[in-house]
């Protein structure tokens, strides 16, 4: 096996927080650092059109086309577990919507683990450092950083009179989501400079990529780290069918997110013992919460037939309708082929009960029966909810000592008696919303998913088994915590508890999911991260 390096620092994963570490510790030219990602290059010209979503999420081009486990609270479907296959992670595939949470997910987390360092009055300023907001510097925003934020370039009218009768319904009109409270109806803000999509490898990797201390490597699967007793001395990884290992001096940097970092750290005989020993794995450190904690945002989706109304679906099946979508962005970088997967967005609460909004509406001017099925040729729109505190818990765990093969993915979905009667409340709403407003009668809608046969609480319950899925948000399987939790992960700095020279810096560190969509808090969290590593080296030496 041959040996590249010494390197101050190998990453592995070349996702959101992989770029973001890239750029930062190799800003210091005296130290090497090494990326690696087991994906492409982001050379595909759907990647960069936003609307090239829809190609890219399913194509084993661009996505690793991972599949959950049968879930027992979605009526025993397997669903499409969409990641990132390529330079950028999943920010080269998402939706693109800038958004942080609520001020709470950030205190919260600072309470359970012990840490102020992660409340968000200490963490706001993170997210502004690298943030570059169309509005300008100000208290809430940054300017001049490398994380771009615009509106969207596009206009429905059926997603303004959505939330003109949400507000009928109670849910104030807003403009900001962003600045610790995000309760209320607005336009999403995205990742996009003129209409294109800003990812993390262009935002963060590519302006470093001249650097002559830092090297780049693609198409470079990892298999596992490798072990010195209780230290992390590198990276053993295949690249052109090739066996290589990356030796790394200071520290080795696990950046593969929720799904790739928990399966590498049990590959490498970090995790929970009996799973090891049962894959034929020495256990290095019997770790019980790697995999463990895993939680993600179902949405539930709901489609109603309209009328009187243009919708995508209407544009997309007729020809002066594509013709005009592509004139608009071809000389505009605007209309359709420049939008998100959401435009309007809106955070309420499901009762009166909980503090702060606790659903999250993506709502478009689409429908179709599921992620890769052609649009429905009437017009029609969809309102997606998802719950965004679940209290269910599943898990990520191997099923092969070999890491090119896809772990078992179980995220548990409707699991508590809780989770349940949220997705019941969820889909009620959402039909107050629609129906029950004077705004919406002028297009007659029509429910058409889940459909008006299900009415009571159990039938609903059995529609949101129907109609839920990931909305692609998978966290907490390397959970950060204080000492004397057994089923933390990594300390308060990301350090693996147990193990020398070794941190996860992704959204697998989240104790819990934050509320709202989750990459622009990898972004901070990758930042933060960074800072402790830099601190580290200043204060041990062991960095030339």
């Amino acid at each position: 096996m041959r040996t590249l390096g010494p390197y101050d620092y190998v990453i592995a994963g070349g996702g959101t927080a992989g770029c973001v570490l890239a750029n930062r510790l190799s800003a210091d030219h005296n130290t090497r650092v090494l990326l690696l990602e087991a994906g492409g290059k982001d050379d595909w010209i759907w990647i960069h059109i936003p609307i090239g979503y829809i190609y890219c999420i399913g194509n084993p081009r661009t996505d690793w086309c991972y599949k959950t486990e049968p879930e027992p609270g979605l009526n025993g479907r397997q669903i499409l577990y969409a990641r990132g296959k390529v330079i950028g992670g999943s920010s080269s595939i998402n939706a693109m919507l800038y958004l942080r949470g609520q001020s709470r997910d950030y205190d919260e987390w600072a309470r359970v683990t012990g840490d102020d360092g992660w409340a968000w009055r200490n963490v706001l300023p993170i997210f502004k450092q690298s943030e570059d907001h169309w509005r300008g510097a100000s208290e809430a925003h940054g300017a001049g950083g490398e994380w771009r934020v615009e509106r969207q370039r596009l206009q429905w009218e059926i997603l303004d009179a959505f939330r003109d009768a949400a507000l009928e319904a109670g849910v104030a009109q807003v403009d900001e989501f962003n600045a610790g409270d995000n309760a209320g109806s607005s336009r999403f803000e995205v990742n996009q400079r003129r209409g294109v999509r800003v990812s993390a490898a262009k935002a963060f990797l590519k302006p470093a990529l001249g650097r002559p201390n830092l090297t780049v490597m693609t198409h470079a699967q990892v298999q596992r780290l490798r072990l010195e007793g209780r230290k992390v001395t590198g990276v053993e990884f295949v690249h052109g069918g090739a066996q290589l290992f990356a030796e790394a001096r200071g520290e080795t940097l696990l950046t593969a997110g929720a799904i790739g970092s928990p399966q590498i750290l049990q590959c490498s005989g970090i995790g929970p013992g009996a799973l090891l020993q049962r894959h034929g794995i020495a256990v290095a450190h019997d770790l019980p919460g790697v995999g463990a904690n895993l939680h993600d945002h179902l949405q539930l989706r709901m489609a109603f037939k309209v009328g009187n109304v243009l919708t995508l679906n209407t544009m997309a099946h007729s020809w002066w309708g594509k013709v005009k979508m592509g004139l608009e962005y071809a000389l505009n970088r605007s209309g359709p082929l420049s939008m998100a997967p959401s435009q309007l967005g809106a955070f309420v609460k499901s009762d009166a009960s909980q503090t702060t909004a606790n659903l999250e509406y993506h709502v478009q001017p689409l429908s179709l029966d599921k992620f890769g099925d052609p649009l429905h040729t009437f017009p029609a729109f969809t309102a997606s909810v998802c719950n965004l505190r679940p209290t269910s818990r599943g898990s990520v765990q191997l099923k092969s000592p070999d890491a090119a093969v896809a772990p078992a993915i179980a995220p548990n979905y409707l699991a508590t008696a809780e989770d349940q009667a949220i997705a019941v409340q969820s889909l009620r709403l959402t039909r107050r919303i629609v129906t029950a407003s004077q705004t919406m009668q002028k297009y007659a809608p029509a429910e058409i998913l889940p459909g008006p046969a299900f009415q009571t609480d159990a039938e609903l319950l059995t529609a949101a088994g129907n109609v839920g899925t990931t909305i692609f948000h998978p966290v907490g399987t390397c959970k950060m915590g204080r000492a004397e939790d057994e089923s933390a992960v990594v300390d308060t700095t990301l350090r693996v508890r147990g193990i020398e020279g070794l941190r996860v810096i992704d959204a697998s560190v989240m104790p819990s999911i934050t509320s709202g969509n989750t990459n622009s808090p990898v972004v901070m969290i990758a930042e933060r991260g960074s800072d402790m590593v830099r601190f580290n080296a200043g204060q041990s030496g062991t960095v030339s």
